[in-house]
């Protein structure tokens, strides 16, 4: 199976496809402004607690308090909570965790008014990011993420992830990581440190140290709330937890993000450093690989699949229902419930890949198509739990119900990806008017002209509908792109991009950013430049 990663890197996001055999079976976005991201930290401080719900909301600087629960202080919270009273009472020595004797546990079933108190100070971590009308998810279990070790303070405890099955391996890394890890500091080791040497388990204990530190040092200078701890960059972090050695390609279209990448996987894979690529064609890097065509197929309301049958996606923000429908299947078998086990099977593979497509999380209702043999409803049980054993997020599938629906439920710690398929008008700004279809090639010429003889533009690119690129590069010699490139220059081009509607139209500069151009600011500027020539020549529309 051919593995290839796409990064497509813009001007307010950046998305990473991953393809298997070409079959997009992964989509991330990442804003590049975001914030209040999983895995930051924060000097934070408690507003106001809830005894109703045993918990407190937390100020981390979000528009919406932030939400604690006391099962998220952790059983170490007493150890926590003397140590950053510690850390901020002296801000010019830093406390050594190593050096402390650790308090004994909290009450699992205590109460959070016993432990916290209004305006005291603390270091949280954000578990799950803001989704709908909710503020961020915190705990105070900080965690460190690298990528083969977890650094988790206040602890020390050493986890092997179970999908090592080896037990001569669990054991050996169990006490390869008991001789080098620090006091008062737990580890977690992951998947990928499945064979590693001492060597390079030890030098990312040490980063992962260094970060600890670092963002202590930086709680001690600021005044809450303030973040203290994010990740380089999004990118790594996304690859980090999707990256492996079985990629064939690593294709990014920006030079400073190919180059960041590149160097994470020199030090995590150095004999895969060549895989990564930069794409420099102006052709968008999502149309080159077929990804923006599988997104507008994959990501609506009805997904349709092999032989004609679908599946129809209903979501609330908690809640996700799934009804498979085997429509007219081509090669339907005389027999129902061979029928009906053949479409459910292959419904089942599009459902665990919708699952990772749009990061569904919640519970997830499926309603298959009846069965009567319970070994057929077995079947599917198994292939489900099969399909989706390498689905990342936590998961859990419980067998068909006698009504024949399947329960799913999925961790989720940011919001679903949703992505609208069905285009707006780009030309009436949704009032139910448009202007000609057939004079939108006069509005391409007049915002080419405007470009290059207004803003003095040199050497950008216009992004328009495949449909409108074929029309007007229609004709060898004829065509009204070769009459205008005449006209005004050859220091533009015109490129098709599947992602705009019909009638929808963006330019890129030179340096890769994008030209903001309001249509109705931009008409109302034609028009003024219309008249202001009018009057020029002595022939005020306005006179008549």
């Amino acid at each position: 199976m051919k593995s290839e990663l796409i990064v497509d890197v813009q001007s307010s996001d950046i998305s990473v496809a991953l393809l298997e055999d070409s079959r997009l079976v992964s989509l991330q976005k990442e804003s590049r402004g975001i914030a209040y991201a999983v895995g930051d930290i924060y000097l934070a401080k408690v507003k106001k607690l809830m005894p109703g719900l045993n918990a407190a909301f937390v100020n981390v600087g979000y528009e919406k308090d932030a939400f604690l629960h006391y099962l998220d202080l952790g059983p170490r919270f007493s150890s926590y909570s003397q140590f950053v009273r510690d850390l901020l009472a002296d801000k010019k020595h830093l406390p050594q965790l190593q050096k402390k004797t650790l308090l004994p546990e909290i009450d699992k079933h205590g109460a959070i008014a016993d432990v916290l108190a209004p305006g005291q100070e603390l270091l949280v971590q954000i578990v799950k990011e803001p989704i709908s009308s909710k503020g961020p998810r915190l705990t105070t279990e900080i965690s460190l993420t690298g990528r083969y070790l977890v650094l988790m303070p206040f602890s020390d405890k050493i986890s092997v992830s179970q999908k090592i099955k080896s037990g001569e391996e669990r054991t050996r890394l169990r006490q390869l990581i008991g001789s080098i890890k620090p006091r008062n500091f737990g580890i977690i080791v992951r998947t990928s440190a499945e064979g590693k040497k001492v060597a390079e388990l030890n030098t990312e204990l040490k980063a992962l140290m260094k970060c600890w530190e670092d963002a202590l040092a930086k709680a001690q200078k600021v005044t809450a709330p303030a973040l203290v701890f994010e990740e380089e960059s999004r990118i790594v972090t996304a690859l980090r937890d999707i990256f492996s050695t079985s990629f064939q390609d690593i294709y990014v279209n920006d030079p400073e993000i190919t180059q960041q990448i590149r160097n994470y996987v020199s030090i995590i894979a150095p004999e895969s450093r060549d895989i990564v690529r930069e794409y420099n064609s102006p052709e968008p890097i999502f149309d080159k690989f077929g990804i923006t065509r599988q997104i507008k197929s994959s990501f609506g309301k009805t997904v349709s699949f092999r032989s004609g049958a679908y599946i129809i996606i209903e979501s609330t923000e908690a809640l996700h229902v799934i009804d498979v429908n085997s429509g007219n299947r081509s090669k339907a078998s005389s027999d129902q419930e061979s029928n009906a086990l053949e479409v459910n099977l292959r419904a089942a593979d599009e459902i665990a890949r919708q699952l990772r497509l749009r990061d569904m999380g919640g519970i997830i209702v499926i309603d298959f198509i009846d069965m009567a043999k319970q070994e057929h409803r077995q079947a599917l049980f198994d292939h489900m739990k099969e399909v989706m054993a390498n689905d990342r997020a936590r998961h859990n599938i419980l067998p068909l119900s006698k009504f024949g629906l399947m329960q799913i439920t999925r961790q989720r710690v940011r919001p679903a990806l949703d992505i609208v398929t069905a285009e707006s008008c780009p030309s009436c700004f949704g009032k139910g008017e448009i202007q000609p279809s057939l004079l939108f090639t006069d509005t391409l010429k007049e915002k080419l002209d405007y470009l290059i003889n207004d803003l003095q533009q040199r050497n950008f690119i216009m992004y328009v509908h495949p449909f409108v690129d074929a029309y007007i590069k229609k004709g060898l010699i004829s065509s009204l792109y070769r009459k205008w490139r005449m006209e005004l220059g050859r220091c533009f081009k015109i490129m098709p991009d599947q992602s705009l509607a019909y009638l929808q139209y963006r330019v890129i500069d030179s340096h890769k950013n994008e030209i903001d151009l309001k249509e109705e600011k931009d008409m109302a500027s034609a028009a003024t430049k219309t008249k202001n020539k009018a009057k020029n020549r002595g022939n005020n529309p306005n006179d008549e």
